[in-house]
């Protein structure tokens, strides 16, 4: 019960609105039973639309980095989903604003002290890798996210850091084939065996041209 009222206060929360371009319209979700955590930036314009969280490009392609159906995906017995920024931020020069500063000190451990079940948190993105690694104890810090994310055997199994599954991160993709090639397989093996899952679920990567 204490899950569910906090969920109601985060979905209820206008402490942003004033300074988001579509007004407030919070975007989570997670239950007590989750053994993984998404740990994403911020909703983009189509979620904030839809108040579904990854219910666009990037979430088909964390879709099937993951080996996970849209079902399993949204069944928040299986992931809970929390980005950095539970609200659309807004869009600036070169893509969205970074998640809205006042959100993860009001809600973020709050919420994680409420999911006694999680053991593999993806922290997906700058701001996520940055929360959640000062999280942990004694882990070597890198000085960028290429770097942290090629180091992720650093912080695995219980941390995973993530490029944005994002189409904007084409490049960074083609230019970083391992991730795809060596994390990718890992992650799906560590998502089968959480989820008691038999196999991934099949289907190509997304690509944008």
């Amino acid at each position: 019960m204490a899950l569910d009222l906090l969920l109601k206060q985060i979905r209820s929360c206008h402490e942003c609105e004033p300074d988001l371009p579509c007004g407030a319209r919070p975007v989570v979700q997670a239950s007590t039973t989750a053994p993984i955590l998404i740990a994403g930036q911020a909703p983009g314009r189509r979620v904030h639309a839809s108040g579904l969280p990854f219910d666009d490009p990037s979430g088909d392609r964390l879709r099937s980095w993951l080996g996970v159906d849209r079902e399993t995906f949204y069944d928040a017995q299986y992931f809970a989903i929390a980005p950095m920024g539970f609200c659309y931020p807004g869009t600036g020069k070169s893509g969205d604003l970074p998640p809205r500063k006042e959100c993860a000190p009001l809600w973020r451990q709050p919420l994680l002290n409420e999911l006694p079940n999680l053991r593999l948190t993806l922290a997906i993105g700058k701001y996520a890798i940055d929360w959640h690694l000062a999280q942990l104890e004694s882990v070597p810090r890198y000085k960028n996210l290429t770097e942290t994310v090629a180091n992720w055997e650093e912080y695995w199994p219980a941390v995973l850091p993530m490029p944005h599954p994002s189409p904007r991160n084409n490049i960074w993709l083609k230019r970083h084939p391992w991730f795809e090639q060596e994390v990718v397989p890992q992650l799906q093996r560590r998502v089968r065996a959480l989820l008691k899952l038999k196999s991934p679920v099949p289907g190509p990567l997304e690509r944008d041209n």
